[in-house]
């Protein structure tokens, strides 16, 4: 019998994706979402499965479950959902990964926990490497999701040194791919569904600013890799450390969308990082991962989702 895995946010962008690659290799998956932002669609074509169960519960309240391994996913993502409710996000960032530990703690599970590029804040440090302490502002837009997330790396490793919890952390750079949401607010997902909709395109200040995406198959080949590596707690850069500035990504989806868009100048929110790069010296080290799709090919993918998808809500 395989594992029995709990995903929090299992219903998400990412979530849904780790819950199909699970189950794909034989483990049974428990998949807890209150779909603030994750949706039934994303998970529906797994609700016939036998080792799949959905449970609709939010993780700031405690819940008793039976599992061998606890991958901490829930927490809206994106700048305009998170700062939506910022004092929610702050509670599912903290309460969330408290309650997840406690049951790792009650049950003897090992529990890994979504962390993200944004504690390395607008990062004075490039590429970023896992012992760079980062550069964030407490009290901006943006910190109920950076601050939340480094408060949450900050109890997994509390609890693991306390109460010798079985701990696993990941920093996640930026990843896209089809289950994106539509109005996600993120570049990727903007750039497509603006280009297929010969919409101008909105780029923030002069485009130069830097990003490096990962496909999200590459991605949750790493997450396994991690919960599934003896010894390691992390925290580990998961990424793509090919680095794109933002004009080279729009023009690169107007080219393959065929878009009469045209590019239009909007100034830069504020505490946006002007550099994102992964340096995944450790993750290829410990974990033997890299990733492996070119983001020509993994747009291919991510465009071909959103053009469905909109061809099918009549966009």
């Amino acid at each position: 019998m395989g594992h029995v895995n709990l995903v929090t946010g299992g219903a998400g962008f990412i979530g849904s994706h780790l819950c199909e690659a699970l189950l794909a290799r034989g483990d049974e998956v428990l998949c807890l979402d209150n779909f603030f932002t994750g949706r039934k669609a994303n998970i529906e074509h797994l609700l016939g499965n036998p080792r799949f169960e959905l449970i609709r519960h939010d993780v700031i309240n405690p819940i008793v479950l039976e599992a061998d391994c606890i991958y901490n996913f829930a927490c809206p993502a994106s700048p305009v959902h998170y700062q939506f409710n910022p004092v929610k996000t702050i509670q599912t960032n903290v309460m969330g990964a408290m309650n997840m530990l406690n049951l790792a703690r009650e049950t003897g599970a090992r529990v890994l926990q979504a962390s993200t590029s944004e504690v390395y804040g607008d990062p004075a440090v490039h590429p970023q490497v896992e012992s760079y302490w980062g550069n964030v502002n407490p009290i901006g837009p943006r910190s109920c999701y950076d601050e939340g997330k480094r408060v949450a790396e900050t109890l997994f490793f509390d609890y693991h040194q306390q109460d010798k919890v079985d701990i696993r952390v990941i920093r996640i750079f930026n990843t896209y791919g089809p289950r994106m949401l539509v109005n996600d607010g993120r570049v990727v997902s903007n750039f497509a569904v603006q280009a297929l909709r010969n919409e101008p395109i909105t780029i923030y200040g002069e485009g130069s600013q830097t990003r490096s995406f990962c496909y999200v198959d590459d991605l949750v080949r790493g997450i396994i890799a991690m919960m599934d590596c003896d010894g390691f707690n992390g925290p580990v850069n998961l990424g793509n450390p090919g680095e794109f500035t933002i004009l080279e990504l729009a023009e690169m989806v107007i080219q393959m969308t065929g878009a009469k868009s045209e590019l239009v100048r909007n100034p830069l929110p504020k505490d946006d990082p002007t550099r994102r790069q992964p340096d995944i010296t450790l993750a290829r080290e410990k974990l033997g991962w890299e990733p492996a799709v070119p983001l020509v090919q993994g747009l291919r993918k991510t465009i071909d989702y959103f053009d469905a998808l909109l061809s099918k809500n009549g966009d």
